[in-house]
């Protein structure tokens, strides 16, 4: 588990420092919501996160992601649940290793609302 997912799982640990972000951050390929972000929500995590879902399937009603911005703004907790070495999210499984791993790139590395 890379120091900022362990660190994100700690509670209280708060955001990274900037030299753990940017050590994470070196030389990994460019991911964005255009390029990554917006097909893995789509696919992944709008069945229960998207505010037209008829059945959340349990999914709170103000937890959705269905622009980048709202994506942005759960940032800390997609990132808690969705990557490391135990993810619960989604619950039905499915998404692969590389796939959490761009969702890292993507959510540690790339410009806020990108």
């Amino acid at each position: 588990m890379n120091k900022i997912a362990l660190c994100l799982l700690v509670v209280g640990c708060g955001e990274p420092d900037a030299s753990d972000t940017a050590d994470f951050c070196f030389d990994v390929p460019s991911v964005n919501w255009n390029n990554f972000g917006h097909g893995f929500v789509l696919e992944s995590c709008q069945g229960c996160h998207a505010s037209t879902t008829p059945n959340r399937y349990g999914a709170p009603e103000d937890v959705h992601f269905d622009t980048v911005d709202d994506a942005w703004a759960w940032r800390e907790r997609i990132l808690a649940r969705s990557t490391g070495d135990n993810p619960t999210m989604p619950p039905s499984g499915g998404v692969d290793e590389d796939d959490r791993t761009k969702l890292e790139w993507w959510l540690n590395c790339a410009e806020p609302g990108t």
